[in-house]
């Protein structure tokens, strides 16, 4: 059973409450929660940003501003009548952001995103340096533009004195919880999505650490879900007086979220993740002993892994196709579009629009269109690109089988699965298999708040649907 969309009334909650805070890739967004997963009604709070994007392959998003959006979101949510019953406050972010912070604990650089593919020649000398095979094997990581080796030694190359100044690195929920509370802590998934944890550890990799020139003690202390950040500052309570007793827990990556919040919390369920970017998932118990050379294995506790593969361009591609192409969703009739019978005049896609991930890792790919002729239309064009989208999604599956095996459910959740329906049953032809939509809105949200009161509260939480 999927997890369906329900807003409980504060007199038939189930205490204790979490508010949880996503900062995705459009928005930050919050929302409380009670102990069997039904958020609370009162409405959620949402701020919206967007990222810095230019040709050069720059994709920033101002870390300050964020942390203003948060304070903003917990200010709404402190205020309201149920507040002091909020017992934790939990967050996640966007995953592979890093912040330079000075010795004024202010951030010194913008907040570089995943899909910030400036440092892409650094990935080419870290691939003629290292083994990438052997350092995905220990990281769960190929070496990518995503990730952070590559994106710290490119600083260092090119902005060698902000390099310099930058006493600490971290990820935007770290500096937003600095900021916020005085303190910070990376959450196991938070550091595994770097690129740099070995999996196996759940430590910092020293050779990782060597290659772009950062001492282990300028990134933070990382903490397993179940380990609370207890030491903030004093002002918390007096700027927020209904949540001066909460628990505060450590910033997780919003993939380990998604894959809990839409019920894909064991190795029989496959969480597919479509907005912005994408991803197919699979949450396994023990760290895998090997990885197949297209996936990525991040580490999120200390008996758990979340195996997958990510797609940077599903939400962004419709958007380029909207602006650049004009299509509009509400001229054309997509859905019928999609499923229409096959045509072979259907141009060919590789939609690498900002570099593929998963399955080829080509960090500087760009996308391509083949087989346009003068009777190509805009919605021929868009079939195409959503068909090419499905087919890497098809890619990390087929590889994900070779480690979890079959899979019980596929379940899908994200933006463009509510905007764009009919794009699940192409996904579920080149799959093979059903593919069952997520009705809840936000699940990342949901599992923020799950992932904090089932590491501390299990015996307190209901049974989830």
């Amino acid at each position: 059973m999927t997890p369906t969309d329900i807003r409980v009334k504060l007199s038939k909650a189930v205490e204790p409450f979490v508010l949880a805070i996503d900062i995705g890739s459009t928005a930050s967004r919050g929302d409380v929660y009670d102990a069997t997963g039904r958020s609370l009604r009162g409405g959620r709070v949402k701020v919206p940003h967007q990222f810095t994007s230019r040709s050069d392959g720059t994709s920033e998003i101002d870390p300050d501003a964020v942390v203003v959006e948060v304070e903003q979101i917990i200010t709404a949510f402190a205020n309201r009548p149920f507040a002091g019953r909020v017992q934790a406050v939990a967050l996640d972010t966007f995953a592979s952001s890093l912040v330079g912070v000075g010795e004024d604990r202010r951030a010194w650089t913008p907040c570089f995103t995943y899909a910030d593919s400036r440092c892409a020649n650094q990935v080419v000398q870290l691939r003629r340096e290292l083994d990438e095979m052997e350092v995905q094997q220990r990281t769960g990581c190929r070496l990518h533009t995503s990730y952070l080796t590559p994106r710290l030694r490119w600083l260092r190359d090119t902005a060698p004195d902000t390099f310099a100044a930058a006493r600490q690195w971290m990820s935007l929920g770290e500096y937003v919880y600095l900021q916020l509370l005085g303190v910070t802590a990376a959450g196991t998934s938070t550091a595994a999505w770097t690129g740099m944890l070995d999996r196996r550890t759940g430590r910092w990799d020293p050779e990782l650490l060597a290659a772009c020139g950062v001492p282990v003690e300028r990134l933070s202390e990382i903490r397993d879900p179940d380990q609370p950040i207890r030491d903030v500052d004093q002002q918390v309570g007096r700027k927020w007086p209904a949540l001066a007793g909460a628990v505060w827990f450590p910033v997780v990556a919003d993939g380990f979220s998604s894959n809990v919040g839409a019920g894909a919390r064991d190795q029989s369920i496959v969480a597919a993740a479509v907005a912005t970017s994408g991803a197919m998932r699979v949450l396994v118990k023990k760290v895998p002993n090997n990885i197949p050379s297209g996936l990525w294995c991040y580490r999120v506790d200390g008996s758990r892994a979340l195996l997958g593969g990510a797609v940077n361009d599903v939400g962004r591609a419709i958007n380029w196709l909207t602006s650049t192409v004009q299509i509009s969703p509400e001229a054309a009739d997509l859905d019928g579009l999609l499923l229409a019978q096959p045509e072979q005049r259907t141009p060919l896609v590789l939609p690498y629009f900002t570099g593929e991930r998963s399955t080829g890792w080509a960090a500087d790919a760009q996308a391509v269109v083949a087989g346009v002729s003068a009777a190509t239309t805009g919605p021929m064009l868009f079939r195409g690109t959503m068909e090419s989208v499905a087919i890497s999604y098809a890619r990390i599956a087929e590889q994900l089988r070779e480690v979890a095996g079959d899979a019980r459910q596929i379940v899908a959740s994200g933006r463009v699965t509510q905007d764009l329906p009919a794009w699940l049953q192409v996904l579920a032809d080149v799959l093979g298999a059903p593919v069952a939509p997520v009705t809840m809105k936000r699940v990342t949200l949901r599992g923020t708040a799950l992932i904090a009161w089932r590491s501390s509260h299990p015996a307190l939480l209901a049974p989830i649907p």
